[in-house]
């Protein structure tokens, strides 16, 4: 499995930013793509997530409105898919490190039984970095 993210840069509060993240040689079945934020000196955070099979989305309260997951595909099938992150009105606390992960399973059915714990996740990709400036 590869996954490539890019998109990162320097943007100004209140702008916008498309975050991408590119993967392949996934295994048929279903997987699942996650978001996920650290902050400078911070722990890494989930922020979104989307399921392959149905498209369906979820995000942490604090980004809710501002940042929407999609993905190329929606399909168990692929072997490989893109997936976005679109993020509005930037704010200073959106600066950080933006990582895309997948899981193979539904993060419900793990014992963390969420979304957004780093801990379910079983491949990485490498970071693209955000910087918001005031």
């Amino acid at each position: 499995v590869q996954l490539q993210a890019s998109g990162g840069g320097l943007v100004q509060v209140g702008g916008s930013l498309k975050l991408t993240c590119v993967g392949s040689g996934f295994r048929a079945g279903y997987y699942g793509f996650g978001w996920f934020h650290q902050a400078p000196g911070k722990e890494r955070e989930g922020v979104a997530f989307i399921s392959s099979d149905d498209g369906s989305t979820h995000y942490v309260d604090s980004v809710k409105g501002r940042f929407t997951i999609s993905a190329d595909t929606i399909s168990s099938h692929a072997a490989g898919n893109t997936v976005f992150l679109q993020i509005r009105n930037l704010k200073p606390e959106d600066t950080g490190v933006y990582y895309c992960a997948i899981v193979y399973r539904n993060p419900l059915y793990t014992e963390a039984r969420s979304y957004f714990d780093p801990r379910t996740f079983d491949f990485w990709g490498q970071g693209t970095l955000v910087t918001v400036s005031s």
